[in-house]
């Protein structure tokens, strides 16, 4: 009988499409993903409206897919692939418009501080991650160097899908000093964040510190693939995935 995290690591690999998270093995459900790329780039962006070439945006996702959980530099992946930053913007609307992928916005707050003001840039399945990245099984992804980034992506979807919470009401932070958050929203007047990390026993950190100062957080929580929630402070905790029901609490 599979247990809570194989099932967890299934949604994790396989991405929660369906037909693809219910595969009889890992090599149906990316075939299921394969089928359904070339389906989104070849139909139903045409039936969108969309004049595009399918092999044109296929080359877009596929480059997009390197920078997931970066911050955004329109020009960087417009040289990158060619074309200026008005089709770039062009090419991600499309993307987002269909859900393909998030645009996290940064949280601008006045606090007389240099902040990151670009937004972060993520695919929004795992699995459809994970099938442009061409990582099929989770020994794979296990030793791909991607598995922080993906980790975050995967983790802070199911985040943001357990919160209910609008594009609009959740941001990251990051100041050019150095300090970074992943996840912040707001609460019922609770002031509220989240880092991702892929580690086996997460520790306080100088950035948490100080997000915990920069913003006034009501808590701070860090996400990771364990099985253990622990406090690292009175306002930090370890939590893991499965356990996200605590953050309405």
């Amino acid at each position: 009988m599979e247990t809570g995290a194989e099932k967890m690591d299934d949604l994790w690999l396989r991405g929660g499409f369906p037909r693809s998270f219910l595969a009889s093995d890992d090599a149906q459900s990316m075939l299921w993903r394969s089928n359904f790329i070339s389906t989104y780039l070849e139909k139903d962006l045409a039936v969108m409206g969309s004049t595009i070439a399918p092999s044109v945006m296929y080359r877009f996702w596929l480059m997009l897919s390197h920078f997931h959980g970066q911050v955004l530099n329109y020009s960087e992946l417009g040289r990158s692939f060619g074309i200026s930053d008005k089709m770039v913007k062009q090419y991600l609307s499309i993307l987002e418009d269909t859900f393909m992928v998030r645009l996290l916005l940064p949280w601008h707050a006045n606090l007389g501080k240099r902040l990151v003001k670009s937004p972060k840039i993520y695919l929004r399945d795992a699995g459809i991650f994970h099938a442009l990245q061409n990582i099929q099984t989770m020994n794979e992804l296990r030793t791909n160097p991607k598995i922080g980034a993906s980790w975050e992506g995967f983790a802070l979807e199911e985040v943001v899908s357990f919160l209910s919470k609008r594009d609009n009401e959740v941001f990251f932070y990051a100041s050019y000093a150095g300090t970074e958050l992943d996840l912040y929203w707001e609460d019922k007047g609770r002031k509220m964040g989240v880092e991702f990390k892929f580690m086996d026993a997460p520790r306080l950190t100088k950035s948490m510190h100080q997000s915990l100062s920069d913003l006034s957080l009501d808590h701070l929580w860090v996400i990771y693939p364990g099985e253990k929630s622990y406090p690292l402070s009175a306002h930090v905790t370890v939590l893991p995935l499965h356990e996200m029901r605590r953050l309405r609490i």
